[in-house]
This record gives structure tokens, C-alpha cells and sequence, in this order.
């Protein structure tokens, strides 16, 4: 197999499940050293409690073909994210490629079908924390490496290409923030000869999805009975090859700015799932009447 990522460094921020997952096995599959980071280690749960690890990822990532670097980071504790990017200049001679912004931890924060109002006030001001402020805060001490060095790529996970309302106040706020803090970075680090972007995935059949409907990869289809959307799901592995897709693109430097998806880069790049199928969530969408995709 090829390696168009060998001799890259990432940091997947957030890598510990679902999308990021995905992105740094992906990555590690280029042949790319990925630096994974997150709040959840063998021994220590974070509060979202679930079983994975930045150790398992890790060693995913070197079982792919790269080399996988486990690392405990709390991404709004300004000081731990500090102490990741002295960590990657020191071993890496000031090396860093590619930087993937996917943490999140606000699976157990929103409340559906209930008014901003009548939510609880910390859980929406936590969400804001944990999903944009910690992006803010990684990029600001990852982005000076990339700046010595007058190359990079800057990659915000978000959910959506557009800034439509997304059926809860804080949600959207914090998954509209970031399409635009890509946008704005774009603009400003566009002279260094580096690229800032966000991208989205379709419906993503994580570890924690697949929890949810009580299922497991092996019989994923069954879920279709408690909800037939689920047939056009996709896997981490999907939004991985994306990111390597464009990790490994001489010209990604055109997507700068861009709220980019999944589906609309295989149908660029032509990767596929883990099982070969190309899930199109935007176009399915779009003819089930949820939403029409708009430029951000």
C-alpha cells in the first residue's frame, strides 16, 4: 500500500471515539504520526463515561501503518493543550501538519424539544466550553508551529455544511461557531501558506450510536426498525479517509474557507466506506424534505 502521509505529523484532538477515531486510524493508515489526545485513558474514565481510550486509538493507528501517540489532554485547560504542542515541537523538531479539531463532550448537555429558556443555563454555557472555547484554544497554540514552518492544515469537525438552525439553541450555536471559526482562521492564516476548513459527517454510526439502538457494526441494519435513516448512515471510517483524502491533496489549499462534508468529498476524492458503499447523507436529506444544503 501507499503511504502519502508518510513523514506527517498530526494532532487529532479528541480522538478517543467516534469521528476522530476514524480520522487518526485513517490517517495512521496514510502513514502519518498522529499525536491522539482526549480526556478518557485505561484507569480513567472522563464524566461521559463511556470504555474507549486514546491508548486503544493509538494503537489502532499503529496497527494501520502509522504511529499512533497517546496523550491525556483536557482541551479547555489552557495549560494541558500548551504542554501537547511543546510536547510536538520537542519530538518533532517543531513539525506539525495537519490538526484535527473534533473534540466535543456534549453528548449528555442539550435537551431536545425544550426552549433555550428552559434548559439548564450551565449544561448550554459548558457545551459552548467544551465544543468551540477548546478549538479556539488548540488552534491558538497549534497554529504557530504550522506558521514556523509555512505549511499546514486546520480541520474543524462540526455537524452541517450551513448555518441553518439545528433544533436546539446551544447545539447549533456551538456547531455554527466553528464552521465559522474555519472560515476565520482561513482568512487569517491564508498568507502563511495555510489552509483552515470545516467538515461535517452524515449520519454517523459511532461507538455510541450503535449503543443507542442497540446494535453493533456486525448487525447495524436492524436499527433501521426504530429508524429507517439509519440505512444511509456511515461509519468513522468514512470521515477518516476525507481528512487523509485531503491531508494528501498538493491543492487543498482551494478548500480554504469551506464548510466541506463527508459525502460531497467522496464524490471528489472517490473513497468509499470501510464496506465500499458511498453514503450521500446531503442528497438523501435533501429528497426526504429535512433540509436543502446551504453555502456557509
Amino acid at each position: 500500500m501507499t503511504k502519502p502521509l508518510a513523514g506527517k505529523i498530526a494532532v487529532v484532538a479528541g480522538g478517543t471515539r467516534g469521528a476522530g477515531r476514524g480520522i487518526a486510524v485513517a490517517l495512521g493508515e496514510a502513514g502519518a504520526t498522529v499525536y491522539v489526545t482526549g480526556r478518557s485513558v485505561r484507569g480513567s474514565q472522563s464524566d461521559l463515561q463511556r470504555s474507549e481510550t486514546i491508548e486503544e486509538t493509538a494503537e489502532m493507528v499503529t496497527a494501520a501503518g502509522g504511529t499512533g501517540i497517546a496523550m491525556r489532554v483536557d482541551h479547555t485547560r489552557e495549560e494541558e493543550v500548551r504542554e501537547l504542542f511543546a510536547r510536538v515541537n520537542a519530538e518533532q523538531d517543531g513539525q506539525l501538519d495537519i490538526l484535527v479539531n473534533d473534540v466535543w463532550g456534549g453528548e449528555q448537555l442539550y435537551e431536545w424539544g425544550k426552549p433555550f429558556w428552559e434548559q439548564s443555563l450551565p449544561n448550554g454555557l459548558l457545551m459552548q466550553t467544551r465544543g468551540i472555547h477548546s478549538h479556539l484554544i488548540t488552534s491558538h497554540y497549534g497554529a504557530p508551529l504550522m506558521i514556523a514552518k509555512k505549511r499546514g492544515l486546520i480541520i474543524e469537525i462540526t455537524d452541517g455544511t450551513d448555518y441553518r438552525y439545528r433544533g436546539n439553541l446551544y447545539y447549533s450555536l456551538a456547531k455554527i461557531s466553528v464552521i465559522h471559526l474555519a472560515k476565520a482562521m482561513a482568512a487569517e492564516l491564508r498568507p502563511h501558506n495555510i489552509t483552515a476548513l470545516s467538515l461535517t459527517p452524515g449520519f454517523l454510526r459511532s461507538e455510541e450510536m450503535l449503543d443507542h439502538f442497540g446494535v453493533t457494526e456486525e448487525n447495524w441494519r436492524d436499527a433501521a426498525k426504530i429508524d429507517p435513516n439509519f440505512l444511509q448512515s456511515e461509519t468513522p471510517a468514512y470521515i477518516g479517509r476525507a481528512v487523509a483524502a485531503l491531508a494528501a491533496d498538493p491543492d487543498v489549499g482551494r478548500h480554504s474557507g469551506k464548510a466541506l462534508s463527508t459525502w460531497g468529498l467522496s464524490d471528489e476524492y472517490g473513497f468509499t466506506d470501510y464496506d465500499g458503499r458511498r453514503p450521500h447523507w446531503g442528497r438523501y436529506a435533501e429528497e426526504q424534505g429535512f433540509y436543502r444544503e446551504e453555502e456557509a
